[in-house]
């Protein structure tokens, strides 16, 4: 499954606190998820720093893409 693009609205969400429901026992994703939820960026940059993670790891993390779109 690939990662949405760059413009789908799932990453602003997910920069706005959805990411922190997403079921995950990968401990770099468990780490992502609690390094966004101290960050004091803006929302753009968080939204950006999520997608390169998960493109970058696409291929370890198919479960966690797989809920992208719903949280």
């Amino acid at each position: 499954m690939a990662i949405p693009s760059p413009t789908h609205p799932c990453w602003q969400r997910l920069a706005s606190g959805s990411l922190s429901r997403m079921q995950t026992q990968h401990l770099g994703t468990q780490f992502l998820i609690k390094n966004m939820e101290r960050s004091k960026d803006p929302l753009a940059d968080k939204a950006q720093a999520i997608r390169a993670y998960f493109a970058k790891w696409e291929r370890l993390l198919a479960h966690e893409i797989q809920q992208l779109a719903s949280l």
